[in-house]
């Protein structure tokens, strides 16, 4: 009889310094399913893929395909057997362009020289089978994150894998791209290709996988089908507690102006139209003012205009009284900002720097931290220690681990804390639950929600329809870099919201 999974993989254990990333785990993945892998932030999802794609070697265990024990030493060996693997963080080359990523190490040559005329044609003809439509000229750095997963997908088709591992997929996109991605999740399921889906969504796992496999804490905790399990089980599965899946608070009382925006303007690096057109905005202290919209309608290029990243060609800028307009990034951190980046890697880690020292990054020059011009270490270790422990940070080495071996969500954990400790008068927060699990999510808006009560000013960036409604107070829709509406959550709903985030309803904003 024809064995009926593709890839096992039995009894796998991996360890780190100071942490079992693997504990025995066994996972069975079907032929043409979609399985889904769930788990809290470290517990062992992105290290398990790892193994089956070649990047890390286990201590034990064994993966077979089709019934057949294979050995993979590396990408290439997974790549050979059919195996493909879009990463939680993308790995893609910034200066090339789409077409030279997609093709990068599948090149097509005859006597010697690159043929990139058929790669071409090949990429636009399955970019638009899949509905993944991309401009193969444009460069990686000059594209939205959306747009690169895109690449990262059309790059395992280019390869005609057939066993396709999704990592965290979803983090980075908008609702839209989501059901989008879903679909041909679908439409790969249905061509005979099997899906390997990391994540700790539960609304896709419900909507889209077959089975799921459960880890906590590195090890197996047990595989079920979809159709027989809620998603209150599976978060308890999950997390070993019952999750709180809706954010509880009270009505805010918001005070004075803490950040005004008037009129401002910021060009575009993509075209020659600018990418915020004359947007004006408040957030008072006690209050959390979301700004919702699709990815890539200027919500990027607003917050990099208010943070410094990006030069802003006209209008004013003023937090806590203070014209910040023409200010420097560390001039506006000091009048009162603190920021969760969109882009924890770029904007907000130094990923060759241990834990402790990204934790002080903009401190270290306080008395707290330093005596004659030296930095207090064991000061150092104590602070990191202490928000390490308060917001459940998990690394192998705590304080000493290398910030780039964390896992993505522990990442995200880092810069949460370390901005919400600094207590400025406004908390910029992008995306702040990218890549969390139910109970990191759970936590981190409760965290929130006591940062507006003690009367900080919160300005939310966030693509998760879920989030806009269940944490703002206010919502500012952006689209093509305008503001189009300014909504009540209490009197909306995620339709009108939709609608105002597609463009096709306007609303009145002031």
């Amino acid at each position: 009889m024809e064995n009926e999974y593709i890839i096992e993989m039995l009894g796998i254990t991996k360890e780190f310094p100071g942490i079992k990333a693997n504990d025995n785990i066994t996972l069975q993945l079907k032929k043409g399913e979609i399985h889904a892998l769930l788990g809290e932030n470290g517990a062992g999802k992105s290290t398990l893929m790892s193994v089956l794609f070649g990047l890390y070697q286990p201590e034990q265990g064994v993966i077979k395909k089709n019934g057949e024990v294979v050995r993979i030493n590396d990408p290439n060996d997974a790549t050979a057997l059919g195996i493909g693997m879009v990463h939680q963080h993308f790995k893609l080359i910034d200066v090339f362009t789409v077409l030279d990523n997609i093709i990068l190490g599948a090149e097509t040559t005859k006597l010697g020289f690159l043929q990139k005329k058929e790669a071409r044609r090949r990429v636009i003809a399955l970019s638009e089978k899949y509905g993944l439509k991309i401009n193969v000229d444009a460069k990686i750095e000059d594209i939205t994150v959306g747009m690169q997963q895109r690449v990262e997908i059309l790059k395992m088709l280019y390869r005609d894998n057939e066993i396709l591992i999704f990592d965290e997929p979803t983090a980075v996109l908008t609702p839209q791209e989501i059901d989008e991605l879903m679909e041909i999740m679908r439409q790969f399921s249905k061509e005979g290709k099997s899906i390997l889906f990391i994540t700790h969504k539960l609304n896709e796992i419900m909507a889209v996988a077959d089975r799921v496999t459960v880890l906590r804490k590195g090890k197996y905790i047990g595989t079920v089908n979809t159709s027989d399990v809620t998603k209150q089980e599976l978060s308890t599965m999950m997390v070993g507690r019952p999750v709180q899946l809706e954010v509880q608070k009270k009505k805010s009382e918001p005070k004075e102006d803490i950040l005004t925006v008037e009129n401002i303007t910021v060009p575009s690096k993509l075209h020659k139209n600018n990418a915020v057109k004359n947007v004006s905005f408040n957030v008072r202290a006690g209050e959390i003012v979301c700004i919702a919209g699709i990815d890539g309608n200027g919500q990027t290029e607003l917050v990099g205009g208010i943070t410094g990243l990006e030069k802003i060609s006209s209008g004013k800028i003023t937090l806590c009284g203070k014209d910040i307009t023409k200010a420097s990034i560390k001039k506006k951190s000091e009048a009162g900002l603190a920021h969760i980046p969109e882009d924890r890697h770029k904007h907000g880690l130094v990923l060759s720097f241990t834990l402790k020292e990204n934790m002080v990054l903009q401190r270290f020059k306080e008395k707290r931290f330093r005596k004659a011009g030296f930095i207090r270490f064991g000061e150092v270790s104590a602070y990191a220690d202490e928000l390490i422990e308060r917001f459940d940070v998990r690394s192998g080495q705590g304080g000493k681990t290398v910030a780039r071996s964390m896992s993505g969500g522990n990442q995200q954990k880092a810069i949460i804390a370390r901005e919400i400790d600094r207590e400025k008068p406004l908390l910029l927060a992008v995306q702040p639950t990218r890549g969390l699990d139910v109970g990191a999510i759970e936590f981190i808006h409760s965290e929130i929600v006591a940062e507006r009560d003690k009367g900080r000013a919160v300005l939310l960036v966030s693509l998760e329809l879920e989030e806009v409604m269940s944490l703002s107070d206010r919502i500012l829709v952006m689209y093509e870099g305008e503001i189009v509406g300014q909504l009540d959550p209490e009197k909306t709903n995620a339709e009108e919201l939709g609608l105002y985030m597609s463009g096709a309803k306007r609303g009145n904003v002031h």
